[in-house]
């Protein structure tokens, strides 16, 4: 590969015009126009032009290119370009004495900026090259300020939803600290209803987004018992008939209060969490409340997170109660004593358990959303 000679100011200057002409007067006549306001890259060949355009395609703002040279012509340059979709990055301009009308068509179909005709006019050939140069670094400096801005737009969307999934969690999280509980059962409550969404056929049709959306919306299953009185939340006893019928209110109340949030209606996570705050505590057997929905009319994730509520009900220690062993709170589900389930769902439930069990070991997995 011939030498390839650049101006020394180059190194300086990101504004590279590179001149590829196998005559050296018509390089030094194309230098000395464009010398003072560009740094110049000269080749003499377009082998050579090429190599440099590749190695500083991010430094060269033009390139002014001969058409008959010997070894790789301007128009074999510029064939390589366009396969490579540099034409629409670099304005490249014919510099021609030989401008037939075939050459002319097949560059322009090419992509190429100008076809100027050689002798060159100094004034002519420097407005036409200043203008498209201007042009591409005028766009550019537009698309970089529009990645900026998106980038500015994605970010604040990020913090956006955050800022609502940590409202969200604050919100579930204080039922439970009015429970005297920790905050962990909504985070088990979540991974329970993400594991099986996602580790069993149950989740089948639905997008990760979905799944995600159903598994933040599951924190929120208990929301309604911000309204029930502490004197029934944290009664250590029995409830009574009475104190039974307030307590379960909160799935109604659950329901209202989160239609009552303007912000959450704009959340992908709003009508499921409506859903299963109203109705996890359906029945398989139509024998639930608020609504007594039956079988299929209850949605598979108010399903899946009631019988997520009763299995971490059971093996968790509760103001009224006493965690129960594994064993026992298996026991328990599958022979109906805390409810009536879908048994596709219980036959999903039992076949991942032992993977849900690591959220109780003290050594588990530490969860969050």
């Amino acid at each position: 590969m011939q030498r390839i000679n650049t101006c020394a100011h180059m190194a300086v200057s990101p504004d590279t015009m590179l001149i590829v002409d196998d005559d050296a007067i018509n390089r030094g006549i194309l230098e000395n126009i464009f010398a003072p306001y560009y740094a110049i890259a000269q080749a003499e060949n377009g082998k050579d032009g090429l190599a440099y355009l590749h190695a500083h395609r991010d430094r060269v703002c033009a390139v002014l290119l001969d058409v008959l040279m010997p070894g790789m012509s301007g128009i074999e340059v510029l064939r390589v370009l366009s396969g490579e979709e540099l034409l629409g990055q670099i304005p490249v301009f014919l510099i021609t004495a030989e401008a037939s009308g075939g050459t002319m068509k097949e560059a322009y179909r090419m992509g190429v900026m100008d076809v100027i005709s050689k002798p060159v006019i100094p004034y002519v050939v420097q407005r036409r090259v200043h203008s498209v140069v201007e042009l591409f670094q005028a766009r550019k400096r537009l698309g970089n300020v529009v990645e900026q801005q998106q980038s500015e737009l994605l970010r604040q969307a990020q913090q956006i939803i955050k800022l609502n999934q940590g409202v969200i969690e604050s919100l579930s999280t204080v039922i439970e600290f009015r429970s005297v509980e920790s905050g962990e059962h909504v985070r088990r409550i979540h991974d329970i209803t993400a594991h099986m969404l996602t580790r069993t056929d149950l989740g089948q049709g639905l997008t990760a987004e979905e799944v995600e959306h159903i598994s933040l919306a599951a924190i929120m299953h208990d929301v309604g018992k911000i309204a029930i009185p502490d004197a029934i939340l944290n009664k250590p006893g029995r409830l009574t008939a009475e104190e039974y019928e307030v307590m379960k209110t909160h799935t109604v109340q659950g329901a209202m209060l989160l239609e009552k949030i303007p912000q959450m209606r704009e959340h992908g996570a709003y009508r499921y969490a409506c859903d299963i705050a109203r109705h996890h505590h359906e029945r398989w057997d139509g024998g639930g409340y608020p609504d007594g929905l039956k079988g299929d009319e209850i949605s598979i994730w108010a399903q899946i997170v009631s019988l997520a509520d009763v299995y971490d009900a059971l093996v968790s220690r509760r103001v009224y109660k006493s965690a129960f062993s594994r064993e026992e709170a298996l026991r328990m589900i599958r022979d109906g004593e805390c409810g009536a389930f879908n048994p596709r769902l219980l036959d999903r439930f039992f076949q991942v358990e032992k993977d849900l069990r690591q959220l109780y070991e003290p050594c588990g997995r530490k969860t969050g959303f």
